[in-house]
């Protein structure tokens, strides 16, 4: 992959879509497995490997994702819009662009692909941060009320980036 490796690739398709990703490749150490599989891919393959096995593991991925799709590269709300693909944010009338840190985007990036559905504080600190990191219990709620000024356009009373208090938190386009 010139100019990227595979966890760049993964980190990018991650950032605006759930297609079922398989790593194909000739590094069979544990780590590389680990960092791959950690930062979204759905399988690994280490070469050589049969045709059978690859069609299989194929078979498989598409089972476990049988409604598979590439979702919208761009989110559009009254007030902003997300460009999932190039990981930038427009606000207001004249599209200004705001810059959001890649913490402030992961969480973005993952309530707006998972719109409309209540996102537990665990489910968004597993997708952002990984499965061992355990947070302060007050770093999503920093987190939110940065993102809050810079794409709602009254934070006080955000009506795109809702908190369900004790429980997570809702992205209503």
């Amino acid at each position: 992959l010139p100019g990227i490796d595979g966890i760049g690739v993964i980190q990018a398709l991650r950032g605006w879509t759930e297609v079922p990703i398989i790593v194909l490749t000739v590094r069979d150490d544990d780590a590389s497995k680990i960092e791959a599989l950690d930062t979204g891919a759905d399988d690994y393959i280490t070469k050589p490997f049969s045709m059978g096995e690859l069609l299989a593991r194929l078979r498989a991925a598409l089972r476990r994702a049988p409604g598979a799709v590439v979702e919208a590269p761009d989110v559009v709300t009254d007030h902003f819009r997300l460009d999932l693909v190039a990981h930038r944010a427009f606000v207001g009338a004249d599209a200004d662009e705001v810059r959001l840190t890649p913490t402030e985007w992961s969480i973005v990036a993952y309530l707006a692909r998972n719109a409309g559905r209540l996102i537990t504080h665990r489910q968004l600190v597993t997708a952002v941060w990984g499965p061992t990191f355990t947070p302060d219990p007050n770093l999503l709620r920093v987190h939110m009320a940065h993102i809050r000024r810079k794409l709602e356009a009254t934070p006080s009373s955000p009506v795109h980036f809702i908190t369900d208090s004790g429980i997570g938190y809702r992205f209503e386009p």
